[in-house]
């Protein structure tokens, strides 16, 4: 089912209580895996999706990936004590760049510990508009040596999203075993199946309720989407 491939996605820094709660809502309606919400927010996003199968994700180290090992952890295991199931961590973009692997490899290690620790899984964002293709390579499988559930494309907050050239080298990289997630300015029906088809098997958006509104035929020109993904 299309929508269980989707988390439905709030990150802007002005989202209100009564817009995650809204989130939570159409969450619920149409099925989606997960919704995806700052950290501040998972408390209210556990309360409202309480004895549903959608899950609660949240974003750690976000948007830039530049802050300790230290706090990325801390963060994870509050999020997860909080009620997070899936954890969604930026990389540690300029030690990638500059080729200090081990690094990049033990930042990853520690969030994935800590998040397996409380139950959850650990997306790594490699925030690809920012890497050439061997970067973008080796982020991938850094994170699988890590640990990692899934490598995901992008913040939606940099300089690019989601491409399907990226999905597809990710794919090649981790192979069919490990969850390849893709983000960051998919707002069509037609994004979502042309992502999928590059390998991508989960897909973050913000205008979830717009695309699954033209996966059932209805006209989605109306729908506003939540902004920020």
């Amino acid at each position: 089912m299309l929508a269980s491939r989707i988390d439905h996605t709030l990150l802007r820094p002005d989202a209100t209580e009564d817009e995650i709660r809204g989130l939570c809502r159409e969450a619920r309606q149409y099925g989606f895996a997960s919704v995806c919400v700052n950290p501040y927010w998972v408390p209210v996003a556990a309360r409202e999706l309480a004895g549903s199968p959608v899950k609660v994700c949240t974003v750690v180290g976000f948007p830039l990936g530049a802050s300790s090992t230290a706090g990325k952890v801390a963060e994870t295991e509050n999020a997860v004590k909080s009620g997070a199931s899936e954890i969604d961590m930026v990389i540690n973009i300029g030690e990638l760049k500059g080729g200090n692997y081990d690094a990049v490899r033990r930042d990853i290690e520690a969030v994935a510990a800590a998040a397996h620790q409380g139950g959850s899984i650990l997306k790594v964002i490699l925030e690809t508009s920012l890497l050439n293709d061997e970067q973008k390579v080796k982020g991938s499988t850094l994170s699988k040596e890590a640990g990692a559930e899934f490598v995901k494309t992008s913040t939606g907050f940099s300089t690019g999203g989601a491409t399907e050239h990226d999905v597809k080298l990710m794919r090649e990289a981790v192979g069919p075993e490990m969850g390849v997630k893709a983000s960051g300015g998919i707002r069509t029906l037609e994004d979502v199946k042309n992502m999928m088809a590059a390998g991508a098997t989960r897909i973050g958006a913000s205008a979830g309720v717009k695309i699954m509104e033209s996966a059932q035929g209805k006209s989605p020109e109306s729908t506003p989407t939540r902004g920020g993904y």
